[in-house]
């Protein structure tokens, strides 16, 4: 405990030396906050939430909507504010320890979606594991899909990965991207889009 205890205050020290003190103070309660509201909402769904420490920022909320829901949350997440994660019908939501989540993202899940350790995700991005079936070529009000996520990824601002979709590690996906398929690791995703009308019946 006491080497855990040194390192913590280490920490602190280089903080205050590089932010200021009133800042650091202001920077770790606001931490605190977000470990607690993480804990409020493990508590609130604690039959579909299993997790370590991590941290939920202001308006940000984790649901569950069915007793099947699964969310299996590693240590040291983060998750900035406003963000949104749902788990719906059987759902199962693996991330992984030290994942980023920015700010206004969200996840929906009702299949599988798996997040690997150390990825960071900017703001305003969206995954799904599903469609609505629009076309209704089954009796299905959904489509499934997985989406796996790999270890240290890199997904910037305003991306939507959609459901059938694996991305390697060490991938980085551009912002502003569209992401379906499969994204091999090491490599740089940019999808540019142009405007183009596909007529269905």
């Amino acid at each position: 405990m006491i080497p855990i205890l040194r390192k913590i205050m280490k920490t602190l020290i280089a903080e205050s030396r590089g932010r200021g003190l009133y800042y650091t103070v202001v920077m770790n309660l606001s931490h605190a906050v977000g470990i607690l509201r993480a804990y409020l909402n493990k508590l609130l769904y604690f039959k579909n939430i299993k997790s370590s420490i991590f941290s939920l920022q202001a308006n940000s909320r984790i649901e569950a909507f069915s007793k099947h829901a699964r969310i299996d949350i590693g240590k040291f997440v983060f998750i900035r504010k406003n963000a949104s994660i749902r788990v719906d019908h059987h759902g199962e939501l693996h991330i992984a320890d030290k994942v980023f989540i920015n700010d206004n993202c969200n996840i929906n899940c009702v299949y599988r979606i798996s997040i690997g350790k150390n990825t960071k995700i900017a703001p305003n991005v969206s995954i799904n594991d599903h469609d609505h079936n629009f076309k209704h070529f089954t009796d299905e009000h959904l489509i499934m899909g997985e989406v796996i996520i790999g270890e240290n990824v890199w997904v910037g601002s305003n991306v939507v990965i959609l459901r059938d979709t694996v991305i390697g590690d060490n991938a980085v996906i551009a912002a502003g991207s569209v992401v379906k398929g499969n994204v091999p690791a090491n490599t740089l995703f940019l999808n540019k889009r142009e405007k183009s009308y596909i007529q269905y019946a």
